[in-house]
């Protein structure tokens, strides 16, 4: 495998350019990532400016606002890996609120999240209505492999290793639902840019 060494800021640059020169349509873009270990909200987030300047308007959903309630995400407990990997985010939810108005005679509004967590109750927040050329940014983690339609998916890869370390100690339970990921799904191969995030501040986008 080959990396180039970019710095955040040229690869927030080079990202924007990439969807820039996308079909000026509405768009989604995922930046996929462990949870804890990984910021893919950082990375989104700092696309957000740089395409607005570009006259294409954004909206920010992240994926954890679609998680399902704790009823049904802690069936099985609070520290269940495979739960994790394949319970915990309401893929329906997320295609239905967010992936489908964007597609075809789709309504063109979007609902930034469903649910609050913290609360464990929806949010009731209003739908917002994404302009012909907008993006939408979607970040959180299992986002490949579940026939999600992006047009444009970001996967920030960790070694082994780099993963055990920089995950939190208390997701370490988690561990195997990411090793799933790894072997069942191969996101790095599947998604349209890989970052490899060892170390954050000297990211390295593979270049096959």
């Amino acid at each position: 495998m080959r990396y180039r060494p970019i710095s955040p800021d040229v690869l927030a640059a080079e990202l924007t350019e990439r969807v820039a020169a996308l079909p000026h349509r509405r768009l989604t873009v995922a930046v996929d990532g462990a949870d804890g270990a990984t910021d893919t909200a950082g990375l989104a987030d700092a696309l957000v400016d740089p395409l607005r300047l570009l006259g294409r308007a954004t909206v920010r959903v992240p994926a954890s606002g679609f998680l399902r309630p704790a009823s049904l995400r802690f069936e099985h407990g609070k520290r269940n890996p495979d739960a994790r990997y394949t319970d915990w985010l309401d893929l329906g939810a997320l295609r239905r609120e967010v992936l489908d108005p964007l597609a075809g005679v789709g309504s063109g509004e979007v609902l930034p999240a469903l649910w609050d967590t913290e609360r464990d109750r929806a949010t009731r927040l209003a739908r917002v209505p994404v302009p012909e050329g907008g993006v939408v940014l979607v970040n959180g983690e299992f986002l490949l492999g579940a026939g999600l339609a992006f047009d444009l998916v970001v996967h920030l890869w960790l070694s082994p290793a780099a993963l055990r370390r920089r995950l939190p100690g208390d997701d370490a339970w988690a561990l195997p639902a990411y090793e799933r990921y790894e072997s069942e799904v191969d996101p790095g191969a599947l998604a349209d840019v890989t970052v490899r995030v060892d170390d954050p501040r000297h990211p390295a986008v593979y270049e096959p």
